[in-house]
């Protein structure tokens, strides 16, 4: 499992390494999110079939949130009126109740399809996977 694992990372490090991130390499990272998740989940075919649909709508819908959000943000924040700036501060709270929405939405779709045990795992399998590439990258920029 380690050399799966080191695998794993050496592949992310590699897709990393250039200095723009096209879409292959986005979709390589999809696969290898992919293949992390379902070893650590040990889903079975039948669960795999129906759960990577469903969690990939969730996380197109989270993106499509942040994505908004980020857009505004990036207009700049520093010659703001009040009124924009409030505008702006109340969009960020509907993103995040949105956000809240949908994990709890789809939280439920997952649990439906893998059980409360894998869907409690999922999460951590996540976090595992981001700590992993955000040390790698790092590790590799020292």
């Amino acid at each position: 499992m380690k050399r799966f694992f080191k695998i794993v990372v050496f592949v992310c490090m590699f897709l990393y390494s250039g200095h723009s991130f096209a879409q292959g390499s986005r979709d390589k990272v999809a696969e290898l999110r992919v293949s992390f998740i379902s070893k650590k989940l040990e889903m079975t075919n039948s669960e795999s079939e129906k759960f990577w649909p469903v969690y990939n709508e969730y996380n197109d819908k989270i993106k499509a949130i942040k994505r908004n959000l980020r857009q505004s943000y990036k207009k700049g924040v520093d010659n703001l009126s009040d009124g924009e700036a409030e505008e702006l501060y109340q969009l960020d709270i509907k993103s995040k109740k949105a956000e809240a929405e949908i994990h709890e939405q789809y939280a439920e779709k997952i649990k439906a399809i893998i059980g409360a045990k894998k869907t409690v795992k999922l999460r951590v399998a996540e976090e595992e996977f981001k700590i992993e590439i955000i040390k790698n990258i790092k590790d590799k920029s020292d």
